[in-house]
């Protein structure tokens, strides 16, 4: 398959990023090290435009504790010395996609919510109003919480969609539990505005969901096809582009149920190597596009470099 892929990217104050962006580095001599990164990275699928939004990233401690479950300490170190990684930490990105469908601009979860979705989308050149359907992949809060802004829907004349399956089970947890209260303060409020879809069900021409639960109970990934080219939003189906690929059946702990996780995983990761169709993950490094090899018992994530120029 071959990928016509355009790239626009904007630059965007560093007082503009979210809270959770990354630290500055340090320059001998205080020279350098202001400069921003991009927040918006956009590419041609047939006659889709696709955008990828940094929401935010931060560095967090206790890697394999958070995405090595099962393995071994020699093991975890092994495979993050091979990739050149460290296996004490990690960078988590956060990243919302935005698709121009041709009659609708579709977005992809929603962040964080502290404001850098909304960096990223000026950056691509697009207002908040302008966003006509929301989709929902699964209602873990840095996928909802940039639903409201100051008590107010973020993207007032959208339509939303999301998994019948997973709002079900949110909307039902006591109150006390974290998910649940966001998802009644942020995604309940949208009811009349809401329609809910099941496996294989269409959101737009091109835009089908997919059932890859595990990581929630109703978690989704979306094929997009145009003009004979596919791409696939695997959300948090993989949660780190070493450790859940070299090993999906390493548990990731924000996986609530570990064995479907991985059992997607396998199947997903499985089927884009063998189909050699790219994909968008939520948490891969910005711009959090790439493609997928087979290797071993395994998979390996190769990032895009000039196919997005």
């Amino acid at each position: 398959m071959t990928l016509k892929l355009t790239r626009r990217a904007a630059l965007a104050s560093a007082a503009a990023l979210p809270a959770a962006a990354l630290a500055t580095p340090s320059f001998a001599g205080g020279h350098g090290g202001n400069a921003a990164g991009p927040v918006a990275r956009t590419f041609k699928l047939g006659d889709m435009t696709v955008t990828t939004l940094l929401d935010g990233t931060t560095p967090v401690d206790g890697a394999k504790d958070i995405f090595g479950g099962g393995a071994s300490d020699k093991d975890f170190q092994k495979v993050s010395e091979d990739n050149f990684i460290s296996a004490d930490g990690a960078q988590f990105f956060f990243t919302p996609t935005l698709v121009d469908a041709g009659e609708e601009l579709v977005l992809f979860d929603t962040g964080l919510g502290k404001g850098g979705i909304i960096t990223a989308l000026a950056a691509a050149g697009v207002a908040p109003d302008a966003i006509d359907v929301v989709v929902i992949t699964h209602m873990h809060p840095d996928h909802i919480g940039g639903m409201m802004t100051d008590g107010t829907p973020t993207f007032a004349n959208a339509r939303y969609v999301t998994g019948s399956t997973e709002y079900d089970f949110w909307a039902k947890a006591d109150e006390g539990n974290r998910v649940g209260d966001m998802v009644k303060a942020n995604v309940t409020p949208m009811a009349e505005k809401m329609s809910f879809i099941e496996d294989g069900g269409s959101i737009a021409a091109g835009i089908t969901a997919k059932a890859a639960f595990g990581h929630t109970p109703g978690h989704m990934v979306y094929l997009l096809d145009s003009g004979g080219q596919q791409l696939v939003l695997t959300a948090d189906l993989a949660n780190h582009y070493v450790w859940s690929f070299a090993h999906p059946e390493w548990e990731v702990r924000f996986d609530m149920d570990k064995a479907a996780a991985t059992q997607a995983r396998r199947d997903v990761l499985g089927m884009l190597a063998a189909d050699r169709v790219p994909m968008i993950g939520y948490h891969m490094p910005f711009p959090a596009a790439g493609f997928v090899e087979q290797r071993g018992d395994g998979f390996r994530f190769v990032p895009v470099s000039y196919q997005m120029l």
